[in-house]
C-alpha cells in the first residue's frame, strides 16, 4: 500500500469521524431547540408559573444532558477511529519498511 494511499485513507476516517461528531452537535441542537419550544409553549399556557417554571427546568436540563450525552459519545467514538487508524498506519508503516529492507513480514 503506498503512502499516499494510506495517507488518504487515514484521511477519510478523519474526515468520518469529525462528521460523526458534527452530527452529535447538531442532534444536541435539535434536542435544545425542542426543549426551548416546549418551554416556550408550556410558559404561554394557563397554568400554575411555579409549577411551569419547575417543568421547563427539568426540560431543560434532560435536554441538555442528552446533549452533552450524545457529544461526548461522538467523541469517544472519533477517539476510537483516530486510534485505529494510528495502529493501521504504525502496521503498514512497519510492513513497508520490511518491504523496503527486505525483511519477511510477520
Amino acid at each position: 500500500m503506498s503512502a499516499e494511499k494510506i495517507t488518504s485513507s487515514v484521511e477519510t476516517i478523519e474526515i468520518e469521524a469529525e462528521k460523526i461528531l458534527e452530527e452529535a452537535r447538531s442532534r444536541a441542537n435539535e434536542i435544545l431547540l425542542k426543549a426551548n419550544e416546549k418551554t416556550n409553549q408550556i410558559l404561554s399556557s394557563d397554568l400554575p408559573m411555579d409549577e411551569i417554571r419547575t417543568d421547563c427546568e427539568q426540560i431543560i436540563r434532560k435536554a441538555r444532558e442528552e446533549a452533552n450525552q450524545n457529544v461526548e459519545d461522538s467523541k469517544k467514538k472519533a477517539s476510537e477511529i483516530r486510534a485505529a487508524v494510528g495502529k493501521k498506519v504504525e502496521k503498514i508503516t512497519e510492513r513497508i519498511v520490511s518491504i523496503i529492507i527486505g525483511a519477511e513480514v510477520r
